[in-house]
């Protein structure tokens, strides 16, 4: 179970290799296409965190346990931002101004937010939860993608290397195997972990769904087609927990 939970974690991390790879085969792609790929990303995420994460939390849990995990979960994203340097902005594509730093910092903000998402994979696999495992961490490749994508937009557009952008795009989101091998030992060393540990998972999940993804997509508030694509990665996470969960 340990290995499966980090083999899924990779293999969900690399994921954002394939959104890199959409600035070299798709070098000019609209802002309206970047909205639409990050709002179906906050739709899984937000799926993964309530379905997956969440609601197995409180059949396993007490209704205590869950509150102090989510809540944990939110407060510990909102640490990592104030006491790591400023990532602003996450994950706006520029082609104006310092793109390279750009890229950079958002590769930064990736691979810390990536974190929790690790996490959940390594703490789904458990052996009360194992069920599970398969479709956080697949529900999480999904919304990898147009984070990799996210990395390596300004990087390309500043001038840097196509396999140099695929590079920073693919890495960002390796914390993830280290963040479930960390979530495996967690769950081993500590059984009642389990519930505290998914809602901790899905709290940070859900803040960083609601204080960067989403204010991100709203470039043009008049434009409703990321929200849709929100409510279409939403319902694919539904989909997969009803047939495999």
């Amino acid at each position: 179970m340990k290995a499966q939970a980090i083999v899924a974690s990779l293999l969900a991390g690399l994921a954002t290799g394939l959104g890199a790879l959409v600035v070299v085969l798709v070098p000019n792609f609209s802002r309206r296409l970047y909205d639409t790929l990050l709002g179906f990303s906050a739709g899984v995420m937000l799926g993964a965190a309530t379905l997956n994460l969440l609601m197995p939390a409180l059949e396993l849990g007490r209704l205590f346990t869950v509150v102090l995990g989510l809540v944990s979960g939110a407060l510990l994203v909102l640490w990592l931002e104030r006491n790591l340097p400023r990532l602003e902005p996450h994950f706006a594509p520029t082609v104006n101004g310092p793109g390279k730093r750009l890229g950079m910092l958002m590769a930064a903000a990736m691979t810390l937010h990536n974190l929790p998402e690790g996490l959940a994979v390594g703490v789904a696999f458990t052996p009360a939860t194992q069920s599970l495992g398969i479709i956080v961490a697949l529900a999480i490749a999904l919304q990898n993608v147009p984070e990799g994508l996210a990395v390596a937009a300004p990087l390309r557009a500043a001038g840097c290397p196509p396999w140099a952008a695929v590079f920073w795009g693919t890495a960002s989101g390796l914390t993830e195997p280290l963040a479930a091998a960390v979530g495996v030992l967690l769950v081993g060393l500590f059984g009642p972990f389990v519930p505290y540990g998914l809602a901790l998972a899905a709290g940070a999940m859900i803040y960083v769904v609601s204080d960067q993804l989403i204010p991100e997509i709203r470039s043009n508030p008049k434009d409703k087609i990321p929200s849709l694509a929100l409510v279409l990665g939403f319902l694919i996470v539904t989909i997969l927990t009803k047939l495999f969960g």
